[in-house]
């Protein structure tokens, strides 16, 4: 069996439910959603898609190397849009910042948390 990790790092938001910020096992690690909350104030970081973008790649790298990986390591990545006309826009951040192309998921979806933007998820290799 193998060992089950939480990861916690002050650097990305804080989990506010019951759940962690990731999980890392068997050389994996899970990361939850990120939004674009800023860590040392807890507030909304932007009004639109690229300020709120740049801030969830922020958070995820943050807790990507709170578990010794980063974001060339990401093998899938779900992203979750309020608004599927910001596509565009949200790719142009996230491409810079995925610079190895993973696996990815994409939707629209109703609402997110405190009525972001957008919500991103991923799996990396440790």
């Amino acid at each position: 069996m193998s060992k089950i990790t939480k990861i916690h790092t002050d650097n990305a938001p804080a989990a506010v439910g019951p759940y962690s910020q990731a999980i890392a096992a068997g050389g994996v690690l899970y990361t939850s959603g990120q939004i674009a909350l800023d860590p040392a104030t807890g507030e909304i970081v932007g009004d639109d898609i690229k300020a709120q973008a740049e801030q969830v790649m922020k958070n995820l790298a943050a807790v990507l190397a709170e578990a010794g990986t980063s974001q060339e390591n990401v093998i899938k990545t779900t992203c979750f849009l309020k608004d599927m006309g910001d596509f565009g826009a949200f790719n142009e951040v996230y491409g810079a910042f995925f610079t190895e192309k993973p696996a990815r998921s994409c939707v629209a979806v109703k609402t997110l948390p405190k009525d972001v933007l957008c919500e991103v998820e991923v799996i990396a290799v440790l």
